[in-house]
Parts: C-alpha cells; structure tokens; sequence
C-alpha cells in the first residue's frame, strides 16, 4: 500500500510539472512574466526626509473602516504629524504610502511577454490600498510642486515609478506630456508610460484618440481591464504623436 501511495505522489507530481512546462512554453495565463510585472508594479521612492517618514509609518496603528461599510480600514499619521510634515516631506510620505486599505479579492490575469504589450490600464504599486482624502488634497493643492518633484526624482533615478504615473493621473497632469514622451524615447523598457500617455488623452476626452481603433481596442464595450495593444516603433510613434497634438491642443 506504501508503495502505491508513493507512485501516486510521483505520478502526480510529474503530472503537475508537465502542465507546469506546457503552460509555460504556449504562454498560456497559467504563467507569469516576473520581470516584467516587477518592472510594471516597480515604484520611484524619494529621498526627502525618508528615513524620517519610514519611523512614522512604521508606527501606525490599523483602524478599521468607522462605517464599516467595507472589509478595509486606515493605515494613516495622525492629522497634526501630517500637517507638520514640509511639503517635501508630506511628499515622500504620500508617494511611498497610501493610507486608505481595502482587501481586494480579485484574481489577476497573469500576462507574458509584458515588453511587446502596451496595457490600456496601470498596475498598481500599493496592493490593496490607495490614497486616503486628504493625499490626493495634497496632491491636487500642490500640483505644480509635485509636478517639479517628479521630474527632478525620474532625472535621477532614470525610473517613472508606477506610484509617479499614478499620481500625474490623479492630478490630469496633461501638461506633463511633452516630459512624458521624452522619457518614454530614453526607457524603452517602460512601456506603461505609453500606456500614460493614453489614459491622459482619455481622461481629457481628446476627440480624435475617442474615435480611434487604439481606444475601442482598449477601453470600448467588449476590452477587459488587460486589454492590450501590440509593442512596436509604429505604434508608440502613433501614441506619442497623438498625445503631442492633445498637449498642444490643450495649450491653446
């Protein structure tokens, strides 16, 4: 009987590793491209006061939602240390952690080949969170600050951390589109900040991408949240291109 048991187990586990292989070779959702989802969900972290910011959240206590109207709650610094912090500060603290905590149940799509794909949605950096009321008052109320901040933080750090993409979303930063592009000519590996560059355009609700092949793909009636279009020179020229002619259109 022993070692019938043990044949199972080998048998299955054989079985288990053959499937394993397939899935892999016919790039099957079985599978994950892991460094390409490390790349997507990979975060920019400022220096200012970080080790500083690092002290206080690691000291906050978890409080659950007052209405309980959901399973999450708030991992948040109380208002007087938020409102001490200097802008900079208040900064670091916003772009490294999000205060408002909500368990999500949903099963991701695992994806390959995540570096000849442009995805019409972002990843996200926080996991089950997201800003809290007042982070994304920070943001709105000093915009043209943390604007600067981004810039100068990817000009050292060479990166557009999914968290810096999140928050030139939550601010419509369409004046941000000719950096954008620029940065997306010198990191060819980052092929979210295409995907940027279009959820900008939908935001402003630019006619011309409205009425595109590229939009209905992505966001009309039938796309799923990982609808994709096909990386190549053509297709991020189409997307910089346009998102140049909304910026300028915007401008005036």
């Amino acid at each position: 009987m022993k070692h019938h048991l043990i044949l199972l187990i080998l048998l299955f586990s054989g079985f288990i590793k053959s499937f394993a292989q397939t899935n892999e070779d016919d790039g099957s959702s079985y599978t994950r491209d892991e460094k390409g989802y490390e790349l997507r969900t990979k975060m920019t972290i400022p220096p200012y006061g970080l080790t500083k910011i690092k002290t206080l959240i690691s000291n906050i206590t978890f409080k659950e939602d007052p209405e309980g109207s959901s399973d999450g709650g708030f991992e948040a610094i109380s208002a007087s240390q938020f409102n001490g912090l200097p802008l900079r500060e208040k900064f670091t603290y916003v772009m490294i952690h999000a205060e408002l905590s909500q368990q999500n149940c949903a099963i991701p799509e695992y994806q390959n080949d995540l570096q000849k794909r442009i995805f019409g949605q972002l990843e996200t950096g926080f996991n089950e969170a997201s800003w809290s009321q007042r982070q994304a008052d920070f943001l709105l109320e000093n915009r043209d600050s943390v604007l600067k901040l981004i810039q100068e933080s990817v000009g050292r750090s060479k990166w557009m951390g999914i968290n810096y993409k999140e928050a030139i979303l939550e601010m419509n930063a369409w004046n941000m589109i000719p950096f954008i592009i620029t940065y997306v000519k010198n990191t060819p590996k980052d092929k979210d900040a295409l995907t940027l560059l279009m959820l900008l355009m939908k935001r402003g609700e630019y006619e011309e991408f409205l009425n595109s092949v590229s939009y209905q793909k992505l966001y009309g009636t039938d796309a799923g949240y990982y609808a994709y279009l096909n990386y190549n020179k053509a297709n991020e020229d189409l997307i910089c291109e346009r998102a140049n002619r909304y910026y300028k259109v915007k401008k005036k």
